[in-house]
């Protein structure tokens, strides 16, 4: 058995390719299945089975696609209720992949039907196993238990407690395993982890699931530690459910000048990809910045700020605008528009409209707040709520980037000086606030260093 590792480190998840030289099994995979095909015909196996674990509420599935594609059996929860033809597997049933045995395993939790895989290689005792458990066990942690409904959420967590300790017991020590989530996803819950592999043996010995010996404590300390998710979580189970269509990833030919420029002046969305830094020096008055290049978690938070199902225009160089196409589909945003300059004068947005006005805004570092900061002037910490918890800038105000578009008014009309953890989702915030008409400054710098430039914390 060969276990190909498919990384999705945008939306912090991995799918897998199971095969065993001939026939492969497809586990979660992402919408963009190109990259699986990819690793199939390397691997020079036919795919025949294609898995999911669960109704996925961070992405937008690729495995309707993918079975219809190579003519594969697509193995989905009986008890899930879709809108489209699959082989409808249960608890206890084992199928065949070639040499692979495949036992299916309930390990309700992260949601009701939630299923976990048990992979062995029986072409002799002792063959080699493998576990995908999908959003229940993960490395040094759990799938969250609050993405079905909030009345659901404690009990999907005692059963995430129970359903750990069944998948582990459905395997042995030294079975590897191989969780979707849990690699920067918002779909974990409980302490990170940055292992890159494991084994069950290895997470029942340290995985704060599987040592805590009170299910009550677990699942206090669960609940407490349940945090914001992103807002377009919400559409992705009813997508799954329904049946996605393809992946569409072709940029689609350049808007020109006047059409770009009426979008601005409508008020649409037009996100510009360029980094933080050229967009506050200069940019289209009434676009905002979501750098693509070096920023974290781009699409979840452009997922999570900008309403759903709004036009949307990507500003940038072709090789950006392109990522970003394909990035945006995982989650459901289809066929955005683009207005492509060339690599190397995209920072001068200006040519791709220019009968438009532009904008800008101040930026620095902490160095500049503590030389410039007016008594009168607003800090604002755009950071989670429980990063401001554990530490902030004394009398700094804190609402988080995704709240900010219905809070702005909340903000006093003076100068605000924006901060997060790193720059970037400081840099989504400031844009936020130009397009809205105040006056912004970015500190382009993170929050670990504030205190060593003499900025007062607590």
């Amino acid at each position: 058995m060969d276990v190909v590792v498919i990384e999705t480190p945008q939306l912090g998840d991995r799918s897998y390719l199971v095969h065993d030289g001939s026939v492969a099994l497809v586990i979660d995979p992402q919408r963009d299945i190109d990259r699986v095909e990819a690793a199939a015909e390397k691997a020079g196996v036919r795919i025949t089975h294609v898995a999911e674990t669960h109704l996925h509420n961070d992405y937008v599935t690729g495995g309707l696609v993918l079975a219809e594609n190579h003519g594969a059996e697509y193995l989905v929860n009986a008890a899930d209720e879709v809108s489209f033809t699959r082989v409808p597997v249960t608890d206890g049933q084992v199928l065949r992949v070639g040499r692979l045995s495949v036992s299916v395993i309930a390990t309700p939790g992260h949601t009701h039907t939630h299923l976990s895989y048990v992979v062995r290689d029986d072409t002799h005792d002792g063959g080699t196993e493998a576990v995908f458990s999908g959003g229940s066990l993960l490395y040094g942690s759990v799938g969250r238990t609050d993405l079905v409904s909030p009345h659901d959420t404690a009990k999907l967590a005692h059963e995430q407690y129970s359903s750990v300790r069944r998948l582990v017991d459905s395997a042995a020590p030294d079975a590897a395993l191989y969780p979707t989530h849990g690699f920067g996803s918002f779909c974990s819950i409980g302490p990170a982890s940055h292992q890159e592999a494991s084994t069950i043996g290895e997470q029942a010995a340290s995985n704060h699931a599987l040592t805590d010996p009170s299910e009550d404590h677990f699942v206090s300390q669960l609940l407490e530690n349940i945090t914001a998710y992103p807002a377009y979580y919400a559409h992705m189970s009813p997508l799954n459910a329904a049946g996605p269509d393809p992946a569409i990833l072709d940029v689609p030919d350049s808007v020109d000048a006047e059409e770009l420029g009426r979008r601005l002046r409508a008020g649409e969305w037009v996100v510009d990809l360029r980094h933080r830094v050229a967009f506050a020096d200069s940019h289209l008055q009434g676009s905002v910045s979501f750098e693509y290049g070096h920023g974290e978690n781009f699409t979840s938070y452009l997922g999570w700020v900008i309403p759903w199902d709004q036009p949307l225009t990507l500003l940038g160089p072709l090789s950006e605008v392109e990522k970003a196409i394909r990035d945006l589909a995982r989650i459901g945003i289809d066929s955005p528009d683009a207005a492509v300059g060339p690599e190397s004068t995209v920072p001068n947005v200006g040519a791709l409209a220019p009968d438009h006005p532009r904008a800008s805004y101040g930026h620095g570092d902490w160095a500049v707040l503590l030389r410039d900061r007016e008594p009168e002037d607003e800090v604002l910490d755009v950071r989670r709520p429980e990063e401001y918890m554990a530490s902030h800038i004394k009398g700094a105000l804190n609402i988080p980037v995704y709240e900010l578009l219905g809070r702005i008014t909340e903000l006093p009309d003076t100068r605000i000086w924006v901060h997060c953890a790193t720059g970037y989702r400081a840099s989504v915030a400031a844009s936020l606030l130009n397009r809205a008409g105040r006056e912004v400054v970015l500190i382009n710098a993170g929050f670990r260093d504030a205190a060593g430039a003499g900025i007062e914390t607590t």
